[in-house]
């Protein structure tokens, strides 16, 4: 998966995606531990897919932290009593 397509998605999707991908990886160590494994590449490719995830993610809350921090402090309005 690109970067490119990561930085289209939402910061929930990338969430979930990095959580599946998370569970995904796990399985992958199990039926390598066990030897039933096809293909080993599949480790190293989900790790590096998961870290694009983890990167796309962070700079996101980068991101919004400066948004907010840019933004000047509203003083609050006085509720109305009833």
């Amino acid at each position: 998966m690109k970067a490119a397509e990561l930085r289209e998605l939402s910061v929930e999707e990338l969430a979930r995606k990095a959580a599946e991908m998370r569970e995904n990886l796990f399985n992958l160590k199990i039926r390598h531990a066990a030897g039933t494994l096809d293909s080993s590449a599949d480790l190293s490719k989900t790790k590096r897919d998961l870290a694009r995830v983890m990167t796309v993610l962070t700079e996101k809350a980068a991101q919004l932290k400066t948004q907010v921090a840019s933004q000047p402090e509203q003083p609050a309005q006085p509720q109305a009593k009833a």
